[in-house]
Parts: C-alpha cells; structure tokens; sequence
C-alpha cells in the first residue's frame, strides 16, 4: 500500500522530529518548510497524507490548502497555533480533515495517522458498494462520487460521512454517531465539526442547498440519507 506522506511545516526542528517519528513507524516522508515547495511535490509525486502548517513564510496554509482541494481528495491533517473552536471551523470549511493545535504530541500525531492508515487499508480490501439514483453515483471500492456524470471531489471525511448515511438509509444517525463511524475514538470532534462537513456535502451534491434532497437535517436528532434507490 502507497504510505507517501507529505510534510508542510516552517519550523524545521518540528519537520525533522515528525519525519523522524513517522519515518520510525514505517512511512515514506517527504518534507518543505515552503508552501510552493510542498504544492510542486505533490504534484510530482503521489501522497495518501499531507500534514500542513498554516504559518508559512510564502504562502498561507489555507492557500495551499485552497489549491490541493481543487484537484484532490487527500487526506489532509492541519498544524496550527490557532486553537479556538472558530479556527477549527474555518480549517474545515477549506477542507482539512483534521486539526490539531500546537503545541502537540508526535506520538499522538503518529497514532492517529497509524489510525488514519488502517482505515484505509480496511476501505482499500472492501467489496464495492454503488449507489445511484440516476444523477447521483457514491461508489465505495473506487471512493467515487459523480453528479450528472460530473465527478464531484469529497474530502475524506465528507465521503466517509456521505457513505455512513446512504448505508444507514432510512436511519437517522446523530452527529456523535457520525463522529464514531469517520474516526472513531481517534477522532476529536465538535458537533459543529459534523454540521461543517455536512454544509460542504450539501454544496458539491445538492441542487438547492435550503431544500436538499440527499441530506436531511432531522432537528434536535441528527441527518438522514433522503435519495432514491
């Protein structure tokens, strides 16, 4: 299994102890403290991982951030001194999967992403599932979501929280449910993380983002899967 993980940090001593740790546990690690630096190797080269710093001395983090989405459904981990809820919401919104304040443990950095790995692993040997209902395509096996035989790219966390409720049809799950079924007890999240992701879903599938079709908002509950078969 490809275990490239890309790291973005300015602080190069914080670089070179991650590497250290990650290299330690058996990934293949590739590191910049310049923001342009890490969009050229990722696009040079092939990551199931980028950790991102979003103080750089070039260009933002949330730039690069901004810049990856375009194009990839990378998992994507985001450093950042800025710890309040708020901050936390505005990295999701430009789709970070994760958020982790400085300071941090690399010890529990490189569990979550050992974490992270054997989820992947787990969806990599797993039989395809597809969804369709003529306009919307969910294909678990190629992690594939097309609308109107446009591919729609979901981050991973936005796929996964997708999936959960297309193969809980018909269930209403509620947002600690979600949070158990994207990350389980690896994954701190905040019931507002949940309606973040839920937001972006709803922007990239739903026609009519006040009146979706796909997602329903159950309220005091939690959300539901309202398409056809």
């Amino acid at each position: 299994m490809n275990n490239n993980i890309l790291i973005i940090e300015d602080e190069e001593n914080v670089l070179n102890v991650l590497k250290a740790y990650l290299e330690k546990a058996g990934y293949n690690v590739y590191g910049t403290t310049r923001g342009l630096k890490g969009i050229q190797l990722f696009k040079s080269n092939d990551f199931k991982l980028i950790i991102l710093d979003l103080m750089l001395p070039d260009i933002s983090g949330e730039e690069v951030c901004r810049i990856i989405r375009e194009t990839s459904n990378i998992h994507i981990f985001m450093l950042t001194a800025k710890g309040s809820l708020d901050n936390k919401i505005d990295g999701l919104e430009i789709g970070a999967d994760e958020y982790l304040v400085k300071p941090f443990s690399p010890r529990e950095l490189t569990a979550r992403i050992n974490a992270l790995f054997r989820r992947i692993s787990y969806e990599d040997n797993e039989s395809g599932l597809c969804y369709s209902d003529g306009n919307l395509i969910v294909d678990y096996e190629k992690r594939l979501v097309k609308l109107n035989e446009q591919e729609v790219p979901l981050t991973s966390n936005e796929f996964d929280i997708l999936y959960a409720l297309i193969i809980n049809k018909g269930k209403v799950l509620s947002r600690e449910q979600l949070i158990q079924k994207i990350g389980g007890i690896d994954f701190e999240g905040y019931d507002r993380t949940i309606d973040v992701h839920i937001k972006n879903i709803r922007k990239k599938i739903e026609e009519d983002t006040k009146k979706p079709k796909y997602i329903i908002t159950v309220v005091k509950v939690g959300y539901k899967f309202g398409g056809d078969n």
